[in-house]
């Protein structure tokens, strides 16, 4: 067993089990919090004592808001030695958690968004509740929808991963049992008893999740799946932006005026990372890529300017740049996706 502040790594009966532990930030994840996930992940491996792994979060504020993105800045301004840290060590838990061999069960319920992402989209069970809202809104900072969503949105049918990609939208549970980021819907005042059953009985899991599952209701997202499959399918985001004018709804009037909010730079880095995502043989291969874009946008402009606007000043008027698409180039992208030396690589755990 283990224990710290942050996290709570420990067996209790033959479940291991991962409680977030930081409520005050909505849970968001430090390198430290990873290292330990990593070492109880590493203990139970082949623990016989151990049958599932659970994932929760302690309060009622929600499961893991993203990743400690003042510490990415700060570190961004600089060196970058931190950010490059927490990058390499919370990339390769996502990975042992992709191929983790034993059941795994995250419950969503509340804000899951970026880093939370990163742990429950591995995860063989991915349980929502009514309180949760799911998002990868890193468009908004300047940074870009990593922990796996260049390999996870770039699977979704119909172009929806991109869509969430660009802007960053936020969906209820019902939308996310449509695109299978859920398997489960329970409500929370539910939840302690369905833990408790899951306790007492791991390799019930499947049996309980049913007999638990309530009904989520109709995915608003399934009134706009075909726009979505049209106008989101274009060779690029220039292409997609005009589609969205030339539809001339108010549904694609809204989308232009979020991906009007998002950095140029981000948006096209997006495209370009679910476009590598898809093509991707392994889960480690895409990690590996989003570890190179990681280690340079942390110190791009748009990055340091995006948590400035949003999360320091808070004035939500970011001065991106480049401040347009066109001037995004092939060039600039390029610098971002270059393979990083050997020695600097990513790898994932043996």
């Amino acid at each position: 067993m283990t224990a710290d502040p942050e996290v709570l790594c420990r067996i209790e009966g033959r479940v291991g089990r991962i409680t977030l532990n930081r409520p005050g930030a909505l849970h968001a994840l430090t390198t430290n919090m990873c290292r330990h996930m990593t070492d109880a992940l590493l203990a139970w491996h082949d623990d016989p004592a151990v049958e599932l792994v659970m994932f929760d979060h302690s309060g009622e504020r929600g499961f893991c808001a993203g990743g400690d993105i003042r510490m990415l800045a700060d570190s961004g301004a600089g060196d970058g030695h931190e950010a490059r840290e927490f990058f390499y060590i919370e990339y390769r838990l996502n990975e042992l958690l992709f191929r983790y061999p034993k059941p795994t069960l995250a419950i969503m319920d509340g804000i899951t968004m970026g880093g939370g992402v990163g742990l429950a989209q591995p995860c063989r069970y991915r349980l929502a509740t009514e309180r949760t809202t799911f998002a990868m809104p890193e468009t908004g900072i300047g940074l870009f929808p990593d922990v796996g969503g260049g390999w996870y949105l770039s699977r979704m049918p119909h172009h929806l991963g991109l869509w969430l990609a660009l802007t960053g939208a936020r969906i209820k549970a019902a939308d996310c049992e449509l695109l299978g980021i859920a398997t489960d819907f329970v409500e929370t005042a539910r939840l302690g008893d369905l833990k408790a059953a899951i306790l007492a009985d791991p390799p019930a899991v499947e049996t309980l999740l049913t007999q638990f599952e309530a009904d989520a209701g109709r995915p608003p997202l399934a009134a706009h799946q075909d726009d979505i499959a049209r106008i989101f399918g274009g060779p690029g985001v220039e292409a997609i932006v005009a589609a969205l004018k030339a539809a001339d709804t108010d549904w694609a009037r809204d989308q232009l005026k979020v991906l009007a909010t998002k950095s140029p730079q981000t948006l096209k880095v997006a495209f370009r990372q679910l476009q590598l995502g898809a093509a991707a043989e392994t889960f480690a291969e895409n990690m590996a890529t989003e570890y190179c874009i990681g280690a340079r946008v942390v110190h791009r402009h748009d990055f340091l300017e995006g948590v400035r606007a949003v999360i320091v000043d808070k004035d939500n008027a970011p001065k991106w740049n480049p401040a347009t698409l066109e001037a995004v180039s092939d060039d600039l992208l390029d610098s971002i996706f270059a393979a990083l030396p050997s020695t600097e690589a990513w790898t994932p755990l043996t």
